[in-house]
């Protein structure tokens, strides 16, 4: 199981992928060893269906760009420092925004759920 090559956006390091279940499980096991991980997914009836192609922007405290990019699948590590941060994930022009605070030694993790439906017109 390998996991995805580590991109750079600035001086943040970070990983998206987790297509398939081998790089999903890779990036499972990984997770722990960083300070946030984000998952993306909508919500069908009995369960949950992940996403790829989130548009992502964390931003920190004093409202920088931390972090822009779009995910390669539906799971994102991030190396940020400690701190609070604001994160916007868009899917199909649907955007959720949800307030995260990184601790230092205690991985984060944010499932971002979209209503059913809202890339269905992705093929």
């Amino acid at each position: 199981m390998v996991l995805p090559p580590v991109q750079h956006a600035g001086n943040i390091e970070y990983v998206s992928g987790g297509i398939g279940k081998d790089e999903s499980k890779a990036i499972e096991r990984a997770a722990k060893g960083w300070p946030l991980t984000l998952e993306f997914a909508t919500k069908d009836k009995q369960r949950s269906d992940f996403v790829a192609d989130v548009a992502v922007v964390v931003r920190d405290a004093k409202g920088r760009v931390a972090l822009k990019t779009e995910s390669d699948g539906p799971f994102l590590l991030a190396k940020l420092s400690p701190g609070k941060y604001e994160v916007d994930a868009t899917l199909d022009g649907k955007t959720l925004h949800e307030q995260i605070s990184v601790r230092r030694g205690e991985p984060t993790r944010k499932t971002f759920l979209w209503p059913a439906g809202t890339d269905e017109h992705r093929s």
